[in-house]
């Protein structure tokens, strides 16, 4: 035995093979062998769903050797599935239609022993029908929980987790923000006017050193202890249904963290890609472009696909059908369990391309109105719209992706903050040309476009700059996408990724008990954040509701004398916008404007509520943003 099982590390595929059959020929002869059931994934599930199938990844010492029988009316036994390490057995059974929400019996024989287990089958709280995800209305709020607000100390230190440490002062560990300060502060987000809430990962990352920003899971069933509770996440969810906030869950299909079960006993061979047995890392190349390159060579495909995205957060293969069920039904049930209502997809491309477009047709189908968007991190306009749902860049095989993120806006809104738009092809010319490549887009109005997120820097660098925040704050709520934002930037937070990724992550100020400055109330801003959080509220909260932003059609004109102008326009009601794009006075003749502005006298201000007349030309002060509707 000792022989055997020292050679698994070296000749793993082979030596598995005949490891197991050693093991069950000793099964034969009637050694006995402990059986044992630790947990089955997932830990309950739902009547009603129309994909009949369900896997049961049932985990115990030597489980493998055991035999399964179902007893409960309208349920059946389909399979089961062995896999390469003996702790781990998958169950597929069936679920009429019909079936009542109970208590089955499983029940696990070998030999003599039996072992029984109870698997509870719920009732939903919603019909797929009634679950509705975000779209074009909203304006999404990202923040990093471990980084907003700590509402309960007593979390900070958990024992029993891998090694960490909990010290503001390194931007690097962990912060001690949680659930509960989120939750604290769920009228300061109703009152800056976000419609939606997307939390970066909040699922368990048991990795030494905390994983803060929790990208590296290592249970798909619970939410990491540090931040709360799964029942703290569904009632937080709950009660941020009450005040009106939708909420979109981070998930990470590509990959888990190093800490993982499935890393310490790894399921099969084929669990994950390279595998890394004999210490051959394989790194993704980072390079996207060759998912969509028609010349691409295989080995660029499989660098992007299969090497993993760091040593710390092993490739799931999605590929294997059984990694891929339980992908899959993890996503279902957060939707039914938690009540999320979108779903944010990390590092999308780097996924089998095959395998997340039967996640997102089975998705679609369950859930027809519900959104899910797609990182998908290049900044090339027809890269983008190649994996949106419909495109027909991306024949054959539709992608069935409604969202993807605006990285090309996102590249030009930082870049143009920096110039004056004095030439074509500079400044605020930058963001008209992006709005061009519009055509290429099945659904415009379903990107979500951003000037900054928790990867990138923040949009005001190390600098100040409020009347260039405000053009970009003005185009992002007022054009045809589904704007996000970044937490802390409505009250002037900045940093760069230049020294680490933490610098761009700063504590929400106010949210620990002892800060220096409270930034959630008006009382603990300063006069620049006062004014910065004042702009952003009046335009968020004009837009709820408003139609000719969420489903107006837009007219964009190319900019003239450094002013940048465009329309939406819906059923009889227009929204123009207009914002000079550099740091000089301009008097802007009107009668190029005249398709739009002709026969119209006047509009309303949303910022100030002030009345605008539209004579022979409009005088605009330096970086000027106006929002004029009629």
């Amino acid at each position: 035995m000792f022989y055997l099982s020292r050679h698994l590390v070296y000749y793993p595929n082979i030596m598995k093979k005949v490891f197991i059959a050693f093991c069950l020929s000793l099964l034969s002869a009637g050694t006995p062998v402990a059986m044992d059931v630790n947990r089955i994934d997932p830990p309950f599930w739902y009547a009603g769903m129309k994909n009949p199938e369900l896997q049961l990844m049932v985990y115990g010492k030597d489980i493998a050797g055991s035999t399964v029988s179902v007893n409960y009316p309208g349920v059946s036994l389909q399979s089961t599935v062995r896999l390469e390490s003996d702790n781990y057995l998958l169950v597929y059974i069936s679920l009429d239609k019909n079936v009542k929400p109970g208590k089955l019996e499983l029940t696990f024989t070998r030999g003599k022993k039996k072992l029984v287990k109870e698997y509870e089958i719920k009732a939903r709280e919603k019909k797929s029908c009634e679950r509705t995800g975000f779209d074009a209305s909203d304006a999404l709020y990202l923040l990093m929980p471990d980084r907003f607000a700590n509402g309960n100390p007593d979390n900070d230190q958990i024992t029993g987790l891998s090694p960490y440490k909990v010290d503001r002062n390194d931007p690097n560990a962990r912060h001690g923000g949680d659930l509960a300060g989120i939750e604290k502060h769920l009228d300061y987000f109703t009152g800056l006017g976000v419609t939606a809430l997307w939390f970066t990962p909040v699922l368990e990352n048991d990795m030494e050193g905390g994983s803060y920003h929790g990208y590296a899971t290592t249970d798909y069933y619970k939410v990491d202890p540090r931040f709360g509770t799964n029942e703290e996440y569904r009632s937080l969810i709950a009660k941020a249904h009450d005040k009106g906030i939708k909420m979109v869950m981070d998930m990470i299909f590509n990959h888990c963290g190093f800490g993982h079960l499935w890393i310490k006993d790894m399921p099969s061979g084929d669990w994950f890609n390279n595998p890394d047995y004999e210490g051959n890392f394989v790194q993704t190349s980072y390079a996207l472009p060759p998912m969509v390159d028609p010349y691409a060579s295989q080995q660029d495909i499989f660098l992007m696909n299969d090497g993993w995205f760091v040593k710390s957060m092993p490739d799931l293969n999605q590929k294997n059908p059984h990694v891929y069920r339980y992908l899959v039904q993890n996503s279902f049930w957060w939707i039914e369990y938690s009540g999320i209502d979108g779903i944010r997809m990390d590092t999308y491309p780097y996924a089998d391309y095959t395998a997340m477009s039967r996640w997102m047709k089975e998705l679609n189908d369950e859930y027809p109105d519900y959104n899910v968007v797609g990182e998908t991190w290049v900044t090339e306009p027809a890269y983008t719209a190649w994996w949106q749902k419909d495109s027909k860049l991306s024949a054959p095989l539709n992608s069935n992706l409604k969202s993807v993120m605006d990285f090309s806006f996102y590249d030009k809104i930082n870049v143009a903050g920096d110039e004056n738009t004095s030439h074509w092809g500079a400044g605020l010319n930058r963001i008209y040309n992006n709005f061009v490549y519009d055509f290429l887009y099945p659904a415009p109005e379903m990107v979500l476009a951003f000037y900054e997120n928790h990867d990138t820097d923040r949009f005001l660098k190390e600098g100040q700059d409020l009347d260039k925040l405000k053009q970009a704050v003005t185009i992002l709520l007022t054009t045809r996408r589904i704007p996000q934002l970044y937490y802390g930037t409505e009250v002037m937070m900045n940093g760069v990724k230049q020294k680490s990724d933490g610098y761009v992550r700063k504590d929400f100020p106010g949210g620990w008990e002892g800060d220096s400055q409270n930034a959630f109330t008006t009382s603990g801003r300063t006069d620049i954040q006062n004014r910065s959080y004042d702009f952003y509220r009046t335009i968020l909260n004009w837009r709820k509701g408003n139609d000719v932003i969420a489903k107006g059609d837009m007219i964009q004109f190319a900019p003239q004398h450094g002013v940048y102008a465009y329309a939406r326009r819906y059923k009889g009601k227009t929204v123009w916008v207009m914002l000079n794009g550099t740091d000089a006075e301009v008097n802007l003749p009107l009668n190029y404007y005249k398709e739009v502005l002709e026969g119209v006298k006047q509009g309303r201000d949303i910022i100030t509520d002030k009345a605008i007349a539209f004579g022979e030309e409009l005088k605009m002060t330096p970086c000027e943003s106006l929002i004029i509707e009629w």
